[in-house]
């Protein structure tokens, strides 16, 4: 890949895009499950609806679509994370130099996640770091979720940038879609579930194992 294009923003994705939570996620899970009485399924099932929302996670997981069940499922595992999340929570290798990359090329940066936007920033604080990027949209910040387009584009809209001098970077199916549905350039990741051969039905610029691979390929 030549690095010839240049963008104006990049916009990420959060839960194995720049951090591996997993450790977390599943401890989160496996609690909330085991405290309503459901059987607790194997750690790549769980695995596998990261990028969800947790209300639709637990549908997979669990069977679950009740409004209501799933606000008390929603509270118990918010309990558990508000313990655990953070502190089990690695940045991957190279994901703060990157960042710090962009910001000295002046190039604007977001986040935009399902993850709730206090507990992204409660994981950067708890590593030693002030959220490294300028605009973070969570979970509680939208009505519609990924694969909807409406949190990227607003993140796009108030970075007040183009979505043509734009590229969103995440690890999921998920993501692309939603890159895909906002008509937003995307580079995957495989650091997450979705695999390159799953990634190369979807339009994309690139696919790598991190995403600080991708700030390399772009930004000289």
């Amino acid at each position: 890949m030549s690095k010839t294009k240049s963008f104006d923003a990049f916009i990420f994705d959060f839960d194995l895009t720049l951090a591996d939570s997993s450790k977390g996620i599943l401890k989160c899970f496996k609690h909330t499950l085991s405290e309503f009485g459901y059987d607790i399924p194997d750690d790549n099932t769980i695995y596998n609806t990261i990028g969800l929302t947790v209300e639709q996670a637990f549908g997979v997981l669990a069977d679950v679509y009740d409004t209501q069940k799933l606000e008390e499922m929603r509270k118990v595992y918010v309990k558990k994370a508000d313990e655990v999340m953070a502190k089990d929570t690695v940045f991957y290798d190279g994901t703060i130099d990157a960042l710090k990359k962009l910001k000295n090329h002046n190039i604007k940066t977001a986040i935009v996640s399902t993850k709730y936007r206090y507990r992204i920033i409660e994981t950067f604080k708890a590593h030693g770091y002030e959220p490294q990027v300028d605009l973070i949209i969570g979970g509680e910040d939208v009505k519609e979720h990924k694969p909807d387009p409406t949190g990227l584009l607003t993140a796009i809209e108030r970075l007040g940038v183009e979505k043509k001098n734009t590229i969103y970077v995440g690890d999921s199916y998920i993501d692309a879609e939603t890159a895909k549905n906002a008509g937003v350039n995307f580079a995957a990741v495989t650091s997450g579930s979705t695999t390159m051969s799953d990634f190369s039905n979807y339009p994309h610029l690139c696919i790598s194992s991190y995403a600080g691979m991708v700030v390399d390929t772009f930004v000289i």
